[in-house]
C-alpha cells in the first residue's frame, strides 16, 4: 500500500475536499495521521492503520481512542460537537461553520456527536469515536443514515460524572463497526462471548413505537414499521407479544443530571422502568423502535419535540442500543431503527445488528459532493 493510496491518505483527501462545506471537523493532523499509519503497517498492528476520527477537543484522550490507536487505528482529526450560545445539543459547530447534515444541508445533523456522524457518512473517516449521555451517538447515527452504538453503562470509563454517558462508535454498518468495537471491548468485560458469531434466527423481539409515552412523527414511524416488517417476513426477528410501555424517564434524566438521583419521583420511574425493561428483554430478546420521534430539524433548533424522547431511557436504565439505518422519509431525511439488547449484551447486539443490516437494503451514501 503506497502513501498516495492509503486508507488514510483517502480518508484526508476526503476531508480536504469536503469539510469546508460539511463542518464536521473542528482539528484535522495529516502529518501525524500519515505518520501512525507507516508505524501501524510497519508493526502489523491488527487495525493495519485504518483511520478514525475524534469526538470534540478531548476525544484523543478518551479510553476508546487510546485503545483503537495501540491497535494500529490512525486518528485523522477531532470532530464538531455544540458551541455556546444554545441550550439544544442536536448540531456541531466545526472550523468552518455550523456542521451540515451531508443529506439535507438545511437540517441539522444531530448531536451532541454531530461531526463524528457526519465524518462517517461522507467517508472521511472509516469510524468515529462517540459519547452518549441521552442519545448522543444514537440521534447523529439516525440522522445521517450510519450505524452508531452506545454500549452498555459502566462497561468502559464515562466521559460523565453523572455515570449516564456512554462510549460508543460510529460507522457506515454494523459489519464495518466490528473491527473498532472488538479493541475497544476487548479491555472490558462483556459476558456475552466472542466476536463473530452469528445469533440464532430468528431474533426474539418486542417492537414498540413509542416506548408508551412519546409522540413520534407518522412517516417516521411508518419507515421503521416497515423495516420490522421487512425483517418479520425474511425470517430475521420472530415478534414477540409483550407490553413495551415504559414510563416517561424525562423528568428522571433530568434529575440525574442535575445531581438529584435519590430524588424519589426519579427512583421511582428508573424502578419501575429497570422490571419493565429486565421482564421485555427476558430470554435475550431485543426491543426495537426508532431511533428518534422526529425527523432532522432545521438549524433553528427542534422545537417542542424532545429528539431523545425514545433514547434517553436508556442512558438512565444503562442498557446497550444501536441506531441503524431504516429508510428514508419522503424528503429525503435518514430514519434510524433502534435495537436495545440487556445489560452486558454488546456483542450480541452487534450481532443481531449485523443480521437486520444483512436483511434490509443496503444503506446508500449520501449524493455528495453536491448534496441539497
Amino acid at each position: 500500500m503506497t502513501r498516495t493510496t492509503s486508507a488514510v491518505a483517502r480518508a484526508l483527501e476526503r476531508i480536504e475536499r469536503l469539510d469546508p462545506a460539511l463542518h464536521a471537523f473542528i482539528e484535522v493532523w495529516p502529518d501525524e495521521a500519515l505518520a501512525r499509519e507507516r508505524e501501524a503497517l510497519a508493526r502489523r498492528l491488527p487495525l493495519g492503520g485504518l483511520p478514525f476520527a475524534v469526538k470534540g477537543p478531548s476525544g484523543i484522550r478518551s479510553y476508546a481512542a487510546r485503545r483503537l490507536i495501540a491497535a494500529g487505528g490512525v486518528p485523522v482529526g477531532a470532530t464538531s460537537v455544540p458551541g455556546p450560545g444554545t441550550v439544544w445539543q442536536t448540531w456541531g459547530q466545526g472550523a468552518h461553520g455550523r456542521t451540515l447534515n451531508p443529506w439535507r444541508a438545511d437540517r441539522t445533523p444531530g448531536g451532541s456527536s454531530a461531526g463524528s456522524a457526519v465524518a462517517v457518512a461522507a467517508g472521511m473517516a472509516e469510524a468515529a469515536t462517540g459519547s452518549d449521555g441521552a442519545g448522543s451517538v444514537r440521534i447523529p447515527a439516525a440522522w445521517c443514515g450510519v450505524f452508531g452504538l452506545k454500549t452498555t453503562n459502566g462497561l468502559l470509563p464515562s466521559p460523565d460524572r453523572t455515570g449516564l454517558a456512554s462510549a460508543g462508535v460510529f460507522a457506515r454498518s454494523a459489519a464495518a463497526a466490528e473491527p473498532y468495537l472488538r479493541q475497544v471491548l476487548g479491555g472490558g468485560s462483556t459476558p456475552d462471548g466472542a466476536f463473530g458469531l452469528p445469533p440464532p434466527l430468528p431474533l426474539p423481539a418486542v417492537y414498540s413505537e413509542d416506548l408508551g409515552f412519546a409522540e413520534v412523527d407518522p412517516e417516521v414511524a411508518a419507515v421503521v414499521r416497515a423495516a420490522v416488517d421487512r425483517l418479520v417476513a425474511a425470517g430475521t426477528v420472530r415478534l414477540l407479544d409483550r407490553d413495551a410501555g415504559l414510563l416517561d424517564p424525562a423528568g428522571a434524566w433530568a434529575a440525574v443530571r442535575g445531581g438529584s438521583p435519590d430524588d424519589p419521583e426519579a427512583v421511582r420511574v428508573r424502578r419501575a422502568n429497570d422490571e419493565r425493561l429486565d421482564a421485555l428483554l427476558s430470554g435475550g430478546a431485543l426491543l426495537l423502535t426508532p431511533a428518534t420521534p422526529n425527523r432532522p430539524h432545521g438549524h433553528e433548533g427542534p422545537g417542542s419535540r424532545y429528539s431523545t424522547a425514545l433514547t434517553w431511557a436508556f442512558n438512565l436504565s444503562g442498557h446497550p442500543a444501536a441506531s441503524l439505518p431504516a429508510g428514508f422519509t419522503g424528503d429525503g431525511c435518514p430514519v434510524g431503527l433502534q435495537l436495545v439488547a440487556s445489560r452486558g449484551m454488546d456483542l450480541g447486539l452487534l450481532a443481531a445488528a449485523r443480521a437486520v443490516e444483512d436483511t434490509l437494503p443496503a444503506a446508500p451514501a449520501p449524493p455528495l459532493p453536491g448534496h441539497r
